[in-house]
C-alpha cells in the first residue's frame, strides 16, 4: 500500500501543477481557449462541486500507481526512460481514446483537445518518472 499511495499523492500534486502550466501555456498561445473554458459548458468555480477537480490528479495518481506496480517490469531502460515509456503508455491507452470520444460528443474545439493530449502526456510521462524513482 505504502507503494501505491505515497507515490500516488506525490505524481498527482506533480500532476496538478504540471496541467495548470500546460494549460496557463495554451491560454498564452492560443487566447481562444480562455472564452471557450468561459463559454459555459464547464461548471463555473463557484460551484462547490468544482472543487472535485483538484483531487482528479491525486486519484489517477494513485490509479497510475497501482498500474506501475502491475506493469514497471515491462519498462526497460533508464530511469527517465521507463518513466516516460510508461507516460507514453498509458497516454496511449487513456487519454487518446478519451479524447476521441470528448472530441464526437461535445461541443469543444480540437484546440482544447490538443490541448489536453499534450497535458495527459505530459502527466503520465511526470508520473511515470516519480514511480520510477520512488519504487523500482
Amino acid at each position: 500500500m505504502k507503494k501505491i499511495i505515497l507515490p500516488g499523492l506525490l505524481a498527482g500534486l506533480l500532476m496538478l501543477i504540471v496541467g495548470f502550466v500546460v494549460s496557463w501555456v495554451f491560454g498564452l498561445i492560443f487566447p481562444g481557449l480562455n472564452a471557450e473554458y468561459a463559454s459555459g459548458i464547464f461548471r463555473a468555480w463557484q460551484d462547490p462541486i468544482m472543487m472535485l477537480y483538484f483531487l482528479y490528479p491525486f486519484v489517477l495518481g494513485i490509479c497510475f500507481a497501482g498500474v506501475w506496480g502491475l506493469s514497471k517490469g515491462k519498462f526497460k531502460g533508464t530511469l527517465w526512460q521507463r518513466g516516460a515509456k510508461f507516460g507514453l503508455f498509458v497516454w496511449a491507452v487513456f487519454s487518446i481514446p478519451g479524447m476521441l470520444v470528448t472530441y464526437s460528443s461535445f461541443v469543444v474545439s480540437l484546440t482544447m483537445i490538443f490541448s489536453w493530449l499534450v497535458m495527459g502526456l505530459a502527466n503520465g510521462v511526470v508520473a511515470g518518472w516519480v514511480f520510477a524513482k520512488m519504487n523500482r
